[in-house]
C-alpha cells in the first residue's frame, strides 16, 4: 500500500475507529442531566485578528445567528465575513467536534486554561459566539470527536467512544437536545470503521456516514442504514438541502461531488488542486444561502464559494492569515 493511502486511512479514521461490529442494538433510552450555562469571568469580546496561524483546524460552519463562516481550532473560534476575520479574547478552547445550528454552534474539546469550565468540556452549546455554553451532556466527564445535528437543531448525534451511564458505545441519538439518548442500530452497515456523519437540515432522522468504503445513509436515526455510493474512500461530506455534498479519494485523485441520495446521480463540482496527500477534511454549506459553502483540507487550508462552487477564494493557506 501506498505512503499516500496509508495518510488518507489516517486521516479518515486516525481520530476514531469504532468497529462496527460492537453494537448496542437494545435502542435503550438513556437519560442526562440538563445543566446551567458555564460561564468565563474574564472579558469577553470580539475582536478583529488581523494575522493568526492555527495548527489544527477542528470544524467549519455556518451559524443562523450570524452571518460569518466559523473555524474551531485548538486555540479557540475564528469568525470572517464581508473580508475581515474576527475572534474572541477569551473563552479560546480546544473544540473538536465542531457542529453550526440555526442557533449558534454545539461543540466538545477542552477548556482555555485559567477560565472556569471543566475539563473535558463534553457536549456544549453557545448562541453567543461561546461567550456562554450551555451544558447539554456529560460535562466535565468526557469529549465527543463527532457530532453531527440537524440545523434546526431537532436531531443531534455522536459517537461514544466508550460506553457509560448515558450513551452507549458507537452512535447515539438524541431528538431533545441531549436530554434523553437512544442507540443507532445501523443495520445493514457493513464498514469496518465508523466515520463523519452529517444529517438534514431540517429532518433530524435523516443522516449520513462517510467510510472507507463509501457513503452510508439512513432515514430513521442511522437505525437502517444503505450504501448509497460505489466502495470508495469518502473524506468529509455534508448536506446541501435534500442532497449531499462530499470529497472522496478515486484512483489517486481528490473529487468534490455532489449526490442525489434517492436516485444516485452524482455531479462533479470544480475547486482548486490539491496534492493527493491534502485531501479534503471539513465541508460545510450554509442552509440559509446552498450558494454559500467552504471546506478546509488536511493541510489546514480553507476556501470558501459564494457562487455554487464556481469560484473560489483561499480564505488559510497551511492554517496562516497573514497581516495585510
Amino acid at each position: 500500500m501506498k505512503l499516500q493511502l496509508k495518510l488518507m486511512i489516517a486521516i479518515l479514521s486516525g481520530i476514531l475507529l469504532i468497529a462496527s461490529g460492537c453494537s448496542n442494538k437494545s435502542g435503550e433510552t438513556k437519560k442526562t442531566n440538563q445543566e446551567n450555562k458555564a460561564e468565563s469571568n474574564a472579558n469577553f469580546e470580539i475582536v478583529e485578528a488581523k494575522s493568526f496561524k492555527v495548527k489544527n483546524i477542528r470544524g467549519i460552519g455556518y451559524p443562523g445567528n450570524d452571518n460569518a463562516l466559523y473555524l474551531v481550532a485548538n486555540d479557540g473560534l475564528k469568525m470572517y465575513s464581508d473580508g475581515k476575520w474576527t475572534k474572541t479574547t477569551t473563552n479560546q478552547h480546544d473544540y473538536i467536534g465542531f457542529q453550526a445550528l440555526e442557533t449558534g454552534f454545539l461543540s466538545s474539546g477542552h477548556p482555555q486554561k485559567g477560565t472556569d469550565f471543566s475539563d473535558p468540556l463534553g457536549l456544549v452549546q453557545s448562541t453567543d459566539k461561546g461567550k456562554t455554553l450551555k451544558k447539554l451532556a456529560l460535562y466535565g466527564k468526557t469529549n465527543f470527536h463527532f457530532i453531527a445535528s440537524s440545523f434546526s437543531g431537532n436531531g443531534l448525534y455522536v459517537i461514544s467512544e466508550q460506553p457509560n451511564d448515558a450513551l452507549s458505545l458507537g452512535v447515539n441519538y438524541s431528538t431533545d437536545n441531549g436530554g434523553t439518548w437512544k442507540k443507532s442500530v445501523f443495520k445493514d452497515f457493513n464498514a469496518d470503521s465508523l466515520g463523519m456523519m452529517a444529517v438534514h437540515p431540517n429532518n433530524g432522522a435523516i443522516m449520513a456516514m462517510s467510510t472507507r468504503s463509501g457513503i452510508y445513509y439512513s432515514t430513521d436515526n442511522g437505525n437502517t442504514m444503505k450504501l448509497i455510493t460505489d466502495p470508495i474512500m469518502v473524506t468529509a461530506l455534508t448536506f446541501i438541502g435534500d442532497s449531499i455534498l462530499f470529497s472522496s479519494v478515486e484512483n489517486e485523485q481528490i473529487l468534490l461531488k455532489t449526490l442525489n441520495p434517492a436516485s444516485g446521480d452524482q455531479t462533479r463540482i470544480a475547486f482548486p488542486y490539491l496534492d493527493y496527500d491534502n485531501p479534503i477534511t471539513y465541508l460545510t454549506v450554509n442552509p440559509k444561502n446552498t450558494n454559500q459553502m467552504a471546506f478546509t483540507t488536511y493541510k489546514n487550508d480553507l476556501y470558501e464559494s459564494i457562487d455554487g462552487g464556481k469560484k473560489w477564494s483561499n480564505l488559510l493557506s497551511g492554517g496562516i492569515k497573514e497581516q495585510e
